[in-house]
């Protein structure tokens, strides 16, 4: 009679699908992702892709963030590091995109590195400050550094080829970004049943403390700052090859402030929080362009508001959340599941 949830064994307890509600699940979310490009259509398949994307890029935030209490407003430029290393690679190179991929992920993460040692000697607000003048330095060499990334005018590149197949339609680029996102995902979850993790969540709870009890601050802060950098550089990446066009204003503050946003309500310092928060910021604008595209009708001017809206949006929703539910979409979720796997006898 099962009436508790509990582990008998280390392996059980360090499991990375620790009941069975779990395994099923993501059984069933594998098979769903294999049979998505199949039973959708192109635009569906194109927000598909768009969301593990961002999932890549926000769970390189929830590393440094959520796991590792450095908070970094220059994700987004890291993100652009990432795509514009993968443009400039691959432009220049023409070497195939799982070598290009590989060496836009090392670049990103040697500029994040750079970028994070002032996490050394500061923390807080100061260091928020800090990576937010990363994020506007990277964006100005982007946009003024034009004999390289063509400036404002942006840069283009050639689509992956797989076998002397060009990637170029939705189902393509689905097929190749989703299993990519879904394997970064893992990954993550795994590395926080590591040493390296779990000196990350003792560094977030008392930097103090656990220099005491002997994590070396040092190289686990340019640690977490190079796997969250490597992160962005791969979801960077990645955008490059489902958008093929790349401009200076994609990579702007605004978009550190969405993939915060996003790990706020999906919740951070959980593995699941990235997706739900990549899902929500890719969905509500999509709902919101529903609802006013639904009343124009009586009002042909309301269109004009739909981006005003997003923010309006973004911004109730992550206050609804850090009053309501704090831990986030994640919490919900898991709540939901302990209930199916102690049913009948769920409190």
């Amino acid at each position: 009679m099962l009436i508790g949830d509990y582990k008998a064994t280390y392996a059980a307890d360090e499991a990375i699908f620790r009941s069975w509600p779990v395994r099923y699940g993501f059984a069933a979310m594998v098979a769903g992702l294999v049979l998505l490009p199949f039973a959708a259509n192109s635009f569906i398949v194109f927000l598909a892709t768009q969301v593990a994307i961002y999932t890549v890029a926000i769970t390189g935030l929830n590393i440094l963030t959520g796991y590792t209490g450095l908070i970094s407003l220059g994700h987004g430029a890291l993100v652009g590091v990432g795509a514009y290393a993968t443009a400039i690679l691959a432009n220049w190179l023409g070497v195939p995109f799982w070598v290009v991929i590989p060496m836009a992920v090392a670049v990103t993460a040697g500029v994040g590195l750079m970028f994070g040692l002032p996490s050394l000697r500061i923390r807080g607000l100061y260091l928020t400050i800090a990576t937010l003048a990363a994020s506007f330095i990277i964006v100005f060499v982007i946009e003024h550094w034009g004999s390289v990334t063509n400036g404002d005018s942006g840069i283009t590149l050639a689509p992956a080829s797989v076998f002397g197949i060009d990637l170029v339609s939705d189902p393509q680029k689905y097929a190749l970004i989703v299993p990519i996102a879904v394997l970064a995902v893992l990954f993550a979850q795994n590395l926080f049943r590591t040493r390296i993790g779990r000196a990350f969540i003792a560094i977030r709870d008392s930097d103090y403390s656990a220099e005491i009890i002997g994590v070396g601050l040092t190289r686990y802060k340019l640690l977490a700052f190079g796997l969250g950098s490597a992160y962005a550089g791969l979801a960077g990446s990645l955008w490059a090859y489902n958008f093929l066009a790349l401009l200076p204003t994609q990579f702007e503050l605004q978009l550190s402030i969405i993939f915060l946003a996003a790990l706020v309500v999906g919740g951070s310092a959980r593995t699941l929080g990235p997706v739900f928060g990549a899902v929500f910021v890719i969905l509500i604008p999509e709902m919101l362009k529903w609802v006013f595209g639904f009343l124009t009708p009586f009002n042909p001017t309301i269109v004009e508001y739909t981006a005003p809206a997003n923010t309006i949006a973004y911004g109730l929703l992550i206050i609804v959340f850090m009053i309501f539910e704090p831990m986030g979409l994640a919490a919900i979720w898991t709540r939901i599941w302990r209930y199916i796997n102690l049913w009948p006898f769920s409190p």
